[in-house]
This record gives C-alpha cells, structure tokens and sequence, in this order.
C-alpha cells in the first residue's frame, strides 16, 4: 500500500533533527500523500520554510496570519483537513505544551483542534528523554490516543550516545503506511505477558529478589497493543507499567502469585509471553516478625518455586503459541535452546549480560532468538521498543495458526 490521496500535516518543532523533516517530507511526496508543513518559530533556527515549501508544494504555515496581506491560517481547518497529524521531530518543550494543553502558537494550537489520529516522534538528548517530567508527559500523550514513535537509539548531536534520536525518516515512513494500511498483525488475539521481578518474601520487611526492570515486558505490551492485541499484564512488584488503552494489568508479588493469576487466564490467550524474572527459589519458612540480626551469620532454607512456563508448557493447545526468555552467563545458546524444548516453547529470547548495553535496568537491549523451527536471529544493540517489535515480527513468523 502507498499514500495516494492521504493528506499528512506535518508538524515541525526547534530540534536539531528538524534537518531530518526535509527528507521525510520527500518520502511522504514519493508515497503518494498529499502535505502541509506547520513549524514552531524555534524550528525556523534549523531548517527554512523555503526548502520544505519546495519540496511539498504547498506553502508552509507558523503564523497566525500574513504580515503581507493579513490573512489568518486557520488552526482548525488545518486539523479537519488532516488524516494524520505527524510531528516529527517534537521537543521538550513541545511535548510538555501538547501534554498540558498550552496553547502559544499556530502549531500547538492546531495540535488541540485536530480530530484526526496524532503521531508523535520526540527527539532530545538521552539525559532529557529519560527525565521523569519528560516520560510522564509522553505518558499524557499515550493516555490521550496519541501515537508514540519511540526515539531511536544512536550518536547525539551532544556528542553522547544513546536513546533520544528521532526515528529515522524510514521507519517513520514504515509506520505511517502501516497506520493507514488498516492491517495490524495481532488485531484481537489475547496476549498475556509476565514482566518484572517476583519478590519472595523472608520476613515482613526483607525478600529475595532480582534486579529487572520490566522495561522488555512493557515494551512488548506496547507492541501488541499498538498491533490491535488486548493485553494482559501480570506485573511483578516495582515494574514498569506498561501504557494503553487495550492493556490490562493485574500486580502481584511473589511466583505462586503470579502462577495462580496466569494459571487462572491461560487458557483463554492466543499467545503468552513469559517475559518475568521469576525467582527459582523462595524462602521454606516466612517469618512472621522481622528478623533479629544475630551475632553469627544465619541460613535461609529455600524452596523450589513453581515453574509457570514448563508448568504451563504441558497445557499448551495447539493454536497457543508460547514465548520464553532466557538470562544466560555461560553457554548461552546451548541452554537457551534446551529450556525452549523443555518448555515446550515455540520461541525463546536469549538475553546478554556480555554485552555492553544488555540487560537488566537498561533501555536496550541484544537478543538472539531461537524458533522451535529451527530459525535464528540475532539483533544489533536496540531500543527495547524495537526489540519487542522484532520479536513480533518473529512470532508472526511461527507456523501456528492462531
């Protein structure tokens, strides 16, 4: 599918990847769409209104109206005209404006009037994406139907490398075609994914834990989601919170409450993803009053947990597909792919802890993925974002009808 006769406002924010919107803008032309630029005045800093006039066709708007000839750009019809409002790159201080309802320019202004789907592609130094104020105001957008093209992860004009790069003209194109293509790869299958750590408890005040950050399993909840799935969450202690309309989370805190509550939904899922740290062991008493600390050392006696994957493993219908994750320090591969047949998993994701940039707590990630049908891939450093959506891709891949 192309763009023929799908109109893009394409909104423009002071970001040095504004330089990016030109070529952007061309691909959008080349696609068929029809396009009209709207820039914040601060976007005028990096790139003309001149170049992106030319390569649209059509003039570019970031006044109220004309000093010329004082004609007003009307705000709302630029929002009724649009089928999609995609600004690309967003700032800060834009994303703030738009989560908050401020309204100080033609831009922000047409933002509050659209009626049409909003994309939204930030762009900022790694330090300032990862801000609290700047994730709960992304948060904002999410909740409002607002669709989040996640920053890429690469080299800053900073000089820093990480998270913060606006996504590449390319994969932006990617997504806008896919958003109007109608077809979504999960559109109503039922997904439930572990994520998080599970805590064990030893006392009233201490447990055993691990250090997972749930950042993959809300990754992969935004995903589906935003594929069509409804999803379902079992969400240890202190995990992140996936966000979406069509995603459903239940918390829990050790393993047997977590197996209980998948255990009770299991059987309704087309796919489950097994994305939890799950502790192994657990403590065989609880102590009911905090621990005293001895003048010896003590020993813990612990219990083998449940497994809730092998577990469910042996319950799997042949339309369920079932995804693992393996945490490996020593002959990775070898293991990763015994527990995907010992679990009778039809995909497992190897994680690294070799690897700079892998693992626990971090917004990226590298992954090897095994198939049950004898596939292999293995990713570059990426966000998790686009983690999760490889392994989507993968799962479409599977031979199961679901």
């Amino acid at each position: 599918m192309n763009l023929n006769g799908k109109r893009i406002l394409l909104g423009i924010t002071g970001s040095i990847a504004a330089y990016k919107s030109a070529h952007l803008t061309r691909l959008l032309i080349k696609e068929g769409a029809e396009v009209q630029v709207i820039m914040s005045t601060s976007a005028l800093d990096f790139i003309t209104p001149l170049t992106l006039a030319t390569l649209s066709k059509n003039p570019v708007h970031y006044k109220f109206h004309s000093e010329n000839d004082g004609v007003w750009t009307n705000h709302v019809e630029l929002g009724l005209w649009a089928d999609l409002f995609l600004i690309a790159p967003i700032s800060a201080n834009t994303l703030a404006k738009f989560a908050n309802g401020i309204c100080d320019n033609l831009l922000t202004a047409t933002y509050l009037s659209a009626r049409c789907p909003v994309m939204i592609a930030p762009a900022m130094d790694l330090d300032m994406y990862q801000h609290p104020s700047v994730r709960a105001n992304l948060k904002s957008l999410i909740s409002f139907g607002n669709i989040i093209l996640d920053a890429e992860d690469g080299e800053l004009a900073s000089g820093l490398s990480g998270q913060g790069r606006l996504m590449e003209p390319e994969h932006i194109l990617e997504r806008v075609i896919s958003h109007f293509s109608g077809t979504k790869l999960f559109q109503g299958k039922k997904i439930l994914i572990t994520s998080g750590p599970t805590q064990e408890a030893i006392d009233p005040v201490r447990f055993i834990s691990n250090h997972s950050s749930g950042k993959m399993g809300a990754a992969l909840a935004n995903s589906f989601a935003d594929q069509g799935a409804d999803v379902l969450v079992i969400l240890g202690h202190g995990a992140v919170k996936p966000q979406g309309s069509n995603i459903q989370i239940i918390e829990v805190k050790s393993a047997l409450e977590m197996y209980e509550v998948v255990k009770e939904h299991h059987h309704k899922m087309d796919i489950c993803v097994f994305a939890a740290a799950v502790a192994d062991y657990a403590p065989k008493n609880v102590a009911k009053e905090k621990i005293k600390k001895a003048e010896e050392g003590m020993t813990i006696a612990l219990v083998k947990n449940i497994d809730i994957a092998g577990t469910l493993g042996q319950e799997k219908k042949p339309h369920q597909i079932h995804v693992g994750f393996a945490l490996e320090t020593e002959n990775e591969a070898f293991h990763a792919k015994e527990k995907l047949m010992k679990k009778n998993f039809d995909l497992i994701v190897l994680n690294s802890m070799k690897e700079a940039g892998a693992g626990f707590q971090l917004d990226t990630n590298k992954v090897t993925l095994f198939s049950k049908n004898g596939n292999e891939l293995t990713s570059e450093i990426l966000p998790k974002a686009q983690i999760a959506q490889l392994i989507l891709q993968e799962i479409k891949k599977l031979p199961v009808e679901i």
